[in-house]
């Protein structure tokens, strides 16, 4: 297994002898409702789009996982496993494979690897988008990924997961709190899945941002501070620090099973 780091949400993940490109924004500005001066997130420099992409997974429908930028520039043709509401915004720039899956739905591709949809962020009070599973056959080596830090409960039944892709530190507004939640959230999922390895994910890394709403935005926590709850906790997992680009493989070891 590989991780390349392309920032903010952005994954290219090599599992199964596939690769996967995770919530893309790769060109061009990011807003939403092009409502700029609210917020806007710019690269300090664009990200080359990667060669040879297997699949699509999208979490969400908004701008900052299904960039519509970002999607246009790629091959319509390239299959794309998405939430209801990504579902939307592909299907209109006429993408020709969508794969929507809801909570519970596993998505086998090929025979080498499966992908399974949990419960993710809500946005709004009736929308609850994804997190995913994804799960190498040969191997059984998997990967939980959720951007936001919304962990469902049913996740347990799906313990031990090797690697997790979540946030590690809370992002917090004025008033309202925190909307993107690490910390506390992070060291119990876990403590859930027992994984080998722990890796944070929405911190743009090489991203201005600017508006009203980033310059409201607080940052609670850091890495070092994660892993010290770790280590009160007397949990082994390793955390990584990805830089932008950075191909990292992930050396995992197979587990003991217990019988009883």
């Amino acid at each position: 297994m590989y991780l390349t780091y392309l920032d903010n949400n952005t994954w290219l993940i090599e599992i199964g002898n596939k690769k996967i490109l995770l919530d893309p924004w790769l060109v061009g500005d990011l807003t939403f409702a092009n409502l700029a001066w609210f917020f806007k997130a710019r690269r300090l420099q664009e990200r080359l789009i990667p060669e040879n992409i297997n699949l699509i997974l999208l979490s969400q429908g908004l701008e900052d996982h299904a960039h519509s930028r970002t999607l246009k520039q790629l091959d319509r043709h390239i299959p794309v496993v998405a939430s209801v509401n990504a579902t939307k915004i592909v299907t209109e720039l006429g993408y020709t494979q969508i794969i929507t899956l809801t909570h519970g739905d596993t998505f086998s591709f090929g025979q080498s690897l499966e992908i399974t949809a949990v419960p993710g962020s809500p946005i709004g009070p009736m929308l609850v988008e994804n997190g995913y599973l994804l799960k190498e056959i040969e191997t059984g080596f998997s990967l939980y990924y959720e951007p936001h830090g919304y962990h469902s409960p049913l996740l347990k039944k799906f313990a031990p997961v090797d690697v997790i892709i979540t946030p590690l530190v809370d992002l917090a507004l004025p008033i309202f709190g925190s909307f993107i939640y690490g910390r506390k959230k992070a060291l119990e999922v876990t403590q859930w899945l027992q994984p080998q390895v722990v890796v944070p994910t929405t911190c743009g890394c090489d991203v201005i941002f600017e508006g009203f709403l980033a310059s409201a935005i607080k940052t609670i926590g850091t890495i070092e501070e994660f892993c010290f709850l770790l280590k009160q906790n007397e949990i082994s997992a390793q955390v990584l620090k990805p830089q932008p680009e950075e191909r990292i493989p992930i050396h995992l070891s197979k587990r003991k099973v217990e019988i009883n």
